[in-house]
């Protein structure tokens, strides 16, 4: 087992680090939807308070929208590995593939109705079905066509937003709902679980139609084909090689996410900016984030520091859906009932107990 070449058994080691890491990301983020109607609300304004208001803005530049592209691109790069592996055993990728995803789907359904309407892994899986089709290209083939669906498709959508913007002001296109909000408080706070389950479905159905299915496929497909790409240029291994150039795309694409993660809080929050902040702006420092893990990887005297990170990557799923059940438990009525009485700051206690 050779830790400082970043390959523990058959594993490469930075990898379970960058899915722990998004992982603790993803949950930040996720804590806020856990106890607060997030989608119906202006998360500036609704908690109050120059301290609520920090503590959302240092969330929304650093982490919202940055850990999602992580696992996304590690899903595809994972995808690859399992596939190299069963071929060089002689087995069939696609039936295992294909019955793994299933598996996926089914408990991303569970997961959406019965515990938490944020779900993901239905998205994964759908995503995971389309992706099996271009799996086999070559790294350069991947890497060129997935950033292709990309930045085409979201720079034309911007471009949309952004005249909806300037006719509008956007208003037509905006979330906000206090009486929604109030509507989700009252049902996630007092309602039976048929209640609640019911109201669960009903959000699911919210962010999931024909224009949601489009958008995750030129967002999350194309992370995937990112990903495989990087795992066919065996991007995570023998970094010391290549140390300098990680060094400096790291810090190029965290610059430049960074940047155009504050131009809303610079310019303005408009659909256009906020558009470009998570789509373009989260994916590069999620990129960003990415080579900063495997390069501090390479150093031992952070092994027992990111060991956390590591163990929880092993099992991501697993944890993925241990913070649902946990949260719901803790916000929901049929659990101890706090939903809506946590600001975002007051959750960063409680995260931190947690973790």
């Amino acid at each position: 087992m050779e830790i400082n070449g970043r390959v523990s058994g058959n594993r490469v080691v930075s990898i379970d680090r960058m899915r722990g890491f998004s992982l603790m990301g993803i949950f930040l983020v996720n804590m806020i939807s856990f106890h607060s109607p997030y989608f119906y609300i202006d998360p500036e304004t609704w908690w109050g308070g120059n301290t609520n208001l920090f503590t959302y803005q240092f969330i929304d530049i650093f982490i919202q929208a940055s850990f999602y592209p992580l696992f996304a691109m590690l899903f595809g790069y994972g995808l690859v590995i399992l596939r190299e592996r069963t071929l060089e055993k002689g087995m069939s990728f696609n039936p295992l593939a294909l019955r793994r995803l299933s598996i996926l789907l089914l408990i991303g359904i569970i997961h959406a109705f019965l515990i938490w309407p944020g779900d993901i892994l239905i998205t994964y899986a759908v995503c995971g079905f389309v992706f099996l089709l271009v799996i086999g290209w070559s790294a350069k083939r991947l890497l060129i066509a997935g950033l292709g669906l990309y930045i085409v498709p979201n720079i034309l959508l911007l471009l949309m937003l952004g005249a909806a913007s300037v006719i509008d002001g956007g208003e037509g296109f905006s979330m906000y709902d206090a009486q929604a909000a109030e509507q989700t408080i009252t049902i996630y706070q007092n309602g039976s679980f048929a209640e609640v389950t019911y109201h669960r479905i009903i959000e699911w159905n919210k962010n999931n139609n024909l224009f949601g299915l489009f958008l995750y496929l030129i967002t999350i497909l194309p992370l995937f084909m990112v990903g495989a790409g990087a795992a066919k240029l065996r991007l995570f291994e023998n970094v010391q090689d290549k140390k300098r150039k990680i060094a400096i795309a790291a810090a190029v694409l965290a610059t430049l996410g960074l940047l155009i993660k504050a131009i809303p809080y610079l310019y303005g929050k408009t659909l256009m900016t906020d558009y470009a902040q998570d789509v373009f702006g989260g994916a590069m420092v999620a990129m960003a984030y990415a080579l900063m893990i495997a390069l501090i990887s390479e150093l031992k005297k952070f092994d027992r520091l990111l060991y956390p990170l590591e163990a929880a990557g092993r099992l991501s799923i697993s944890n993925y859906l241990f913070q649902s059940v946990v949260s719901t438990l803790i916000f929901y009525s049929y659990g101890l009932g706090y939903y809506g009485k946590f600001s975002v700051f007051q959750e960063q206690f409680l995260r931190l107990e947690f973790m």
